[in-house]
């Protein structure tokens, strides 16, 4: 465990040094934040029986910014230069499983950025635009609903971070490497509730839509935080979080060890 955890560190405080790009995504995250939340605020004013409150789609909105990072956008490029160059077989001559150490190097990719935006987008959310924009702010949640929620967010980094960690293993598998992390980040995207919230597709739908992996690391933390779910019903969230991790954990698993018995190296 401490070659993995050291693995985390040094990943993780290598991140850290991004902090102009931090900066720059962080305003371009409000940006998008305000005009998602005068949509839906234009849409709410035009309908009553919305399945949320204004006050929590709101929140909603917030909360997807400020974590959207935990979104699997694209591959590791570090790992994916790995494989197109064979140097991947360094990585099978240490004494650390190779899937624990994509995975370990996912955990340190799907917070560190996260963090540096987070803390600012909460104070932004919280405290800079009641000033100007009463009822466009993040409502802060109870004592509970925030415990429940840190859960939570744990979960959905331990979810995507699974889920990075298979598209890093699916680029044994194909030429370019692109089509795979290009799929499932936009499915992540448009079923995770970053482009529309959850709550709001077909009723029909949904039950398919919290059946995906991709709502429990957007949709579903967000929810919790804002009220719309209960604390019983986050404990739910917690499980569906878990059982896709493990779940996501053992097809990864799985198909790298497939992957590595077709692996040939050319070269010296």
């Amino acid at each position: 465990m401490m070659g993995y955890a050291a693995i985390i560190a040094a990943r993780f405080k290598a991140l850290l040094q991004y902090r102009a790009a931090a900066l720059g995504g962080l305003f371009t995250q409000i940006f998008f934040g305000l005009v998602r939340v005068m949509i839906l605020r234009a849409f709410y004013a035009a309908r009553t029986d919305a399945p949320m409150s204004l006050t929590s789609v709101t929140g909603y909105v917030w909360l997807g910014q400020a974590t959207l990072l935990l979104i699997p956008w694209r591959a590791d490029e570090d790992v994916a230069e790995q494989i197109r160059t064979g140097t991947v077989v360094y990585e099978l001559t240490r004494p650390l499983d190779l899937w624990g150490s994509w995975f370990a190097r996912s955990l340190a990719w799907r917070t560190a950025p996260v963090f540096l935006r987070l803390v600012p987008m909460f104070a932004f959310a919280m405290l800079v635009v009641p000033a100007f924009a009463p009822g466009w702010e993040l409502a802060p949640p109870s004592a509970a609903a925030f415990a429940l929620w840190i859960g939570c967010f744990a979960g959905a980094v331990m979810l995507s971070s699974a889920l990075t960690a298979l598209i890093n293993v699916t680029m044994m598998w194909t030429i370019s490497g692109e089509g795979v992390p290009m799929l499932i980040a936009t499915f992540a995207t448009m079923f995770g509730g970053l482009v529309i919230p959850l709550p709001l597709f077909p009723d029909w739908l949904k039950p398919v839509l919290y059946a995906l992996p991709f709502a429990g690391i957007l949709d579903l933390p967000a929810r919790v935080f804002t009220g719309d779910l209960s604390l019983a019903q986050g404990g739910l969230v917690l499980a569906h979080q878990l059982v896709w991790t493990l779940v996501l954990a053992a097809g990864g698993r799985y198909l790298l060890m497939r992957g590595l018995r077709r692996l040939v190296v050319q070269g010296g």
